[in-house]
């Protein structure tokens, strides 16, 4: 047991990583072949198990979690009182979102590091592994791992960062310790019974250190798509890719966004979409949600009815935790949320019969993240920041397939 795996299994003792109830399992190997009815001549062919009915769930993804710029640090460490680092507290407003959803994912872009540090910003990320503790607390279930700054700190970063999830008890995809650790998804199990893939990816990975090709996923699209029949193949009742895509500060997305979004939800097997939902981050502010490859306008009757069709695309989540950024978008973001239904018939997709945005803003003054919902009372200032995000969120469209403000 290595020295971190030790103080984070007191920590664990301690209360300070009580998350929401287990809804994971280990990935599962593909079914086997199904046996042959019959047997000799004149048997009845086996009766065939029906598998049990399974329920409609709510799904949260939130954007990149950056914690160790030096005023998130400084924030933390006063949060722990004593020593070390203490990120529950900046997630405290938003955990009710998170907590109160049957799976929730997250995105954690920079390596973690040792106890002692150091930390770092800029282009060696390093952050404190106390940030695993916090996300488990606020109920996250999965973190997307691949992102620009994966290797940042070498195949070291990428194992310190792995072991300190797996130690809290998180899920996590995008890069890996082993060839075989590369080619699973995070295969987690929904209240209600649905099997949820999360598969991650970044169009590009910067770095120090040797690291072997398979640590982090590269966002080639027949890659994802394999490796979205694969998921589906292994049980996966819905595939979910978190994108680490797209031009910092850029509201809208970009040319290689919009491309790898038509293409990927553009693939079928047997006439069914091998991906169900693509949530993106990266670009330091929210984008726009927009359904890709539906067919018309998806005119609806009720706005919490989203219409049937294409797939849905959140392009940029924008940032969960944020210090001091160069630009007021940078502490900006959103938390996305979806009820997915079961199909009515086997082999048809789930259906998203609900899709919802949750505005929030990192307030860099309070280390604090500040959820801006429909009912939320704010100030002058923080009205026209949750505006912002508002027309943002659905500049392409979204609303009239659905896409309504939460709480």
């Amino acid at each position: 047991m290595s020295a971190y795996t030790r103080y984070a299994a007191a920590v664990l003792l301690a209360g300070l990583a009580v998350g929401c109830a287990a809804r994971t399992e280990a990935p599962q190997p593909p079914p086997s072949p199904r046996a042959t009815p019959g047997g000799h001549a004149g048997a009845p062919a086996p009766a065939a198990s029906a598998e049990p009915a399974k329920s409609p769930f709510t799904l949260v993804a939130s954007g990149d979690v950056l914690a160790s710029y030096a005023t998130v640090l400084d924030t933390a460490q006063q949060d722990a009182q004593s020593s070390g680092f203490d990120y529950r507290p900046m997630l405290k407003g938003i955990k009710p979102v998170i907590a109160s959803a049957g799976l929730a994912l997250c995105q954690l872009p920079t390596p973690l590091g040792p106890l002692e540090g150091p930390f770092a910003s800029g282009r060696e990320f390093q952050a404190p592994p106390q940030v695993a503790t916090a996300l488990k607390d606020a109920g996250f279930d999965s973190c997307a791992t691949a992102s620009a700054h994966s290797l940042d700190r070498g195949a070291d970063g990428v194992g310190r960062t792995l072991e300190a999830l797996d130690t809290v008890g998180l899920r996590h995809a995008g890069t890996a310790r082993s060839v075989a650790e590369a080619s699973r998804p995070a295969l987690l199990t929904a209240p209600g019974g649905a099997k949820v893939a999360q598969l991650s990816y970044t169009v590009g990975a910067q770095g120090r250190g040797a690291a072997a090709p398979w640590a982090v996923n590269l966002a080639d699209e027949q890659r994802i798509i394999a490796d979205a029949r694969a998921a589906r193949r292994a049980g996966a009742d819905l595939v979910v890719v978190s994108a680490h895509w797209g031009t910092e500060y850029r509201t809208a997305p970009d040319a290689q966004q919009t491309e790898l979004a038509r293409v990927l939800t553009a693939s079928e097997t047997d006439g069914r979409p091998d991906i169900d939902l693509i949530v993106g981050s990266r670009a330091r502010t929210p984008q726009p949600y927009e359904k890709v490859n539906g067919s018309g306008d998806g005119d609806t009757q009720d706005d919490q009815e989203v219409s049937d069709g294409g797939t849905w695309v959140v392009y940029g989540l924008g940032d969960q935790i944020a210090g001091e950024m160069r630009n007021k978008h940078g502490k900006m973001g959103t938390v996305a949320r979806f009820t997915f239904t079961p199909p009515a018939e086997d082999g048809d997709r789930w259906r998203a019969s609900k899709a919802e945005f949750i505005p929030q803003w990192f307030d860099t003054k309070t280390g604090r993240v500040r959820k801006l919902g429909k009912s939320a009372k704010l100030s002058r200032e923080l009205a026209a920041v949750r505006e912002e995000i508002r027309r943002t969120t659905l500049s392409r469209g979204a609303a009239k397939h659905g896409l309504v403000m939460g709480d």
